[in-house]
């Protein structure tokens, strides 16, 4: 699985590739970009010809909708010869003391199950007690802070040779990966990807011990203290972010997808 020459966030030399290139990924027209952002297709079409430069207000109109992530805005504006717009604040600023606060009574509020924190580029920045208890036996280079949820997951001196459904689960993270990368031009992420593709591939899973009983989605099956944990993860993240910082932090939970996983876990994590 690799990325192909045309995945990876819009590129250009100035502000009008760059929108068309947004446009184009959103399947719009100029003329339905134009209406929704209260301007004309004919004034959209100078811009990204490079005739007319927008203004700023425009291009945060144009930015909201199409949906384009905080920092490409930043992006946008920079490439038009404008200052960001989107701060990208320390997550320990003390600006960020009730982010912090709040992220931490999540993550609390999560246990005795799995939960984690991760920026844009899978760095964990957080995570609760359960976590940890399922990362025992995992490589103390991997763990330096701070850690990254890739490496944790799929490198063959971390949870790796525990994964049952290691293959799906690979597939999973690499195209999660992918998601990102069309959205976001990050060397530090395209670099993890790569590195990522280069661990061994496992054997071939067995269908119906890789899958277990939930068919519905695909579960994070892994072995530990001689049983095998069955997982569900879904992602949070913030609504309508005015950071960079904030837009690009996710919160990963992890729910038990059969009872004995939730009975083994909750005999282990005391509250």
């Amino acid at each position: 699985m690799t990325i192909t020459a045309g995945m990876g966030s819009p590129t250009g030399t100035g502000v009008g590739p760059l929108l068309r290139g947004w446009r184009e990924r959103r399947h719009l027209s100029q003329l339905e970009l134009a209406l929704r952002a209260d301007s004309s297709a004919r004034h959209l079409s100078f811009v990204e010809n490079g005739r007319s430069r927008p203004s700023r207000e425009l291009l945060l109109r144009l930015a909201e909708q199409l949906d384009v992530p905080v920092r490409e805005r930043n992006a946008l504006l920079l490439a038009a010869g404008y200052a960001p717009h989107y701060a990208e604040t320390p997550l320990d600023d003390p600006s960020m003391d009730a982010l912090r606060d709040g992220v931490e009574q999540l993550l609390a509020a999560h246990d005795p199950y799995p939960a984690l924190v991760v920026d844009g580029a899978f760095r964990v920045l957080a995570a609760n007690r359960a976590s940890a208890l399922l990362l025992e036996g995992v490589a103390p280079h991997l763990l330096e802070p701070p850690p990254n949820a890739i490496r944790l997951a799929l490198h063959p001196d971390g949870l790796a040779p525990r994964i049952v459904n290691h293959g799906q689960w690979r597939r999973h993270l690499l195209e999660r990966m992918e998601r990102q990368l069309e959205l976001v031009r990050s060397e530090t992420l395209r670099r993890l990807y790569e590195e990522a593709l280069g661990y061994p591939e496992p054997e071939g899973d067995d269908p119906a011990e890789a899958t277990g009983p939930s068919p519905f989605a695909l579960p994070l099956r892994i072995r530990h203290d001689g049983l095998v944990l069955s997982f569900l993860s879904a992602i949070s993240t913030f609504n309508t972010p005015l950071d960079v910082t904030v837009s690009e932090l996710a919160i990963e939970t992890f729910l038990p997808a059969d009872d004995r996983t939730a009975r083994y876990l909750r005999s282990q994590v005391r509250p």
